[in-house]
C-alpha cells in the first residue's frame, strides 16, 4: 500500500469526506492492501458506533407490477415474461405476524411502482401494521411519489423510506433509465422525504452499465451532501429479459471497497450487506459485514411469490421459508463474530 492511499483513508476517517480528486485517486489506485486497511478502519468505526450488532429487516416484496421501464430491472414494464403478482393487505399482515414471532422489529414493504396500491390503500396498510405492531419500524420502498403522498405515508406511521438514487451523474442516470424518469425528480423525492422526517435511504448499483470511477465519485459526493440515514449498495447483476442482459456484472471487490468508504464517510449510517452481494459470492454478505455493513434483510415474502420478484438473475433464498432465512443468517453472522439483534435498529445519523 502506498503512503498516499493510507493518507487518503486516514483523512476520510478523520474528516468524513474527500475532495473530488482525492476520491478519484482512492478509487483509481486502490490495491488489495489498501482495501484491507480500509476494512480495518471501517470495522473499528462500526464497532465504536454499533458494536457487534447486526440489525435484521423483514423484507416483504408485495408487488412485482411496475409502471416504469428501467433498463436494468427484471420487473420492468416491458418484460412480458414476468409472472406478475400482488399481495393482499391480509397476506402482508400475515408476513408481518410471522416475522414478529421470529424476532423482526422492522418490516420493509418493497415493490414496483404499482398504481393498484393507491395512496388510500397504502395508508390503510401502514396504519394496520403500526397499530398491530407499534414497537416495530416500518420502511417503505415503493419509488417516486409526490410530496403530498409521502406526507400521507409519514402521517400514517411509516418511519423510513428507501429510494436508491441509482446514479448521481445525470448522463449516467439517463443511460440506465427511460426519458420519462429524471435524476432531478429522484433527488427531489429524497430531499422531500428527509424534510418530512423519514429516515431516508439512497444508494446505487456497483458496476452498472456505463459506470466509471468518475460516476462513482459523483455518487459519493451526493451521498455526502444528502447525509442519508441508510445507504444501499450492491453489485449490478444482469437480468436476461432486459436490455442489459449481456452486460458484465459488478464485482464484489469494488462493492466491498465502497462499503468501507461509506462507513468512514458516515459512521452512523445503516449499511446493508445485500442479497445481491450474497448472490455473486457464497459468503458475500459475511464479507460485507466485515467491510463495515451492519444490516441484513432476510425475506418474509410468501415462498409462492419469491421467485417472481426477480430484479436480477439467480437471486438466492427464493425457496426458503422465513424461519429458514432467519436461522441461516444468524449462523452466518455468528460465524464471523457478530450477532443478530432483535430491535428496531434505528440509524445513528443525526442529520
Amino acid at each position: 500500500m502506498t503512503g498516499g492511499q493510507k493518507a487518503l483513508i486516514d483523512k476520510l476517517e478523520r474528516q468524513g469526506t474527500l475532495s473530488r480528486d482525492e476520491f478519484q485517486a482512492l478509487l483509481d489506485f486502490r490495491t488489495q492492501e489498501s482495501a484491507q486497511y480500509l476494512f480495518e478502519r471501517a470495522r473499528a468505526i462500526r464497532h465504536a458506533v454499533y458494536g457487534h450488532d447486526v440489525y435484521m429487516r423483514g423484507l416483504i416484496e408485495f408487488t412485482n407490477y411496475c409502471k416504469n421501464d428501467c433498463y436494468y430491472c427484471g420487473i420492468r414494464r416491458r418484460n412480458r415474461q414476468a409472472e406478475r403478482y400482488r399481495l393482499t393487505k391480509e397476506q402482508i399482515l400475515d408476513c408481518c405476524a410471522a416475522g414478529y414471532e421470529l424476532g423482526f422489529r422492522t418490516f420493509v414493504l418493497q415493490g414496483g411502482e404499482d398504481p393498484h396500491y393507491t395512496d388510500e390503500r397504502m395508508v390503510d396498510i401502514i396504519r394496520a401494521i403500526k397499530t398491530r405492531w407499534p414497537d416495530c419500524a416500518l420502511t417503505l420502498s415503493i419509488g417516486e411519489k409526490s410530496r403530498g403522498t409521502y406526507r400521507s405515508f409519514r402521517e400514517a406511521g411509516a418511519d423510513r423510506y428507501l429510494l436508491r438514487h441509482e446514479a448521481a451523474d445525470a448522463r449516467h442516470y439517463a443511460q440506465l433509465h427511460p426519458a420519462e424518469l429524471s435524476l432531478e425528480n429522484r433527488k427531489r423525492c429524497l430531499y422531500d422525504l428527509k424534510e418530512l422526517g423519514f429516515q431516508v435511504g439512497c444508494g446505487f448499483m456497483v458496476g452498472s452499465p456505463y459506470q466509471t470511477n468518475e460516476c462513482i465519485v459523483e455518487d459519493l459526493l451526493f451521498i455526502r451532501e444528502l447525509q442519508p440515514h441508510m445507504v444501499g449498495i450492491g453489485p449490478f447483476i444482469p437480468h436476461h429479459q432486459t436490455p442489459f442482459a449481456a452486460a458484465q456484472p459488478g464485482t464484489m471487490e469494488m462493492t466491498l471497497f465502497l462499503l468501507g468508504v461509506i462507513r468512514l464517510m458516515l459512521p452512523g449510517v445503516l449499511l446493508p450487506a445485500t442479497t445481491a452481494l450474497g448472490t455473486i459470492h457464497p459468503t458475500g454478505r459475511e464479507k460485507g459485514i466485515l467491510a463495515g455493513a451492519n444490516v441484513v434483510m432476510p425475506n418474509l415474502s410468501p415462498t409462492s411469490v419469491r421467485d417472481k420478484y426477480m430484479l436480477y438473475d439467480n437471486k438466492i433464498c427464493t425457496g426458503d421459508e422465513a424461519a429458514e432465512c432467519r436461522m441461516c443468517l444468524q449462523r452466518r453472522v455468528e460465524s464471523i463474530g457478530y450477532r443478530l439483534t432483535v430491535s428496531r435498529g434505528d440509524s445513528k445519523i443525526e442529520a
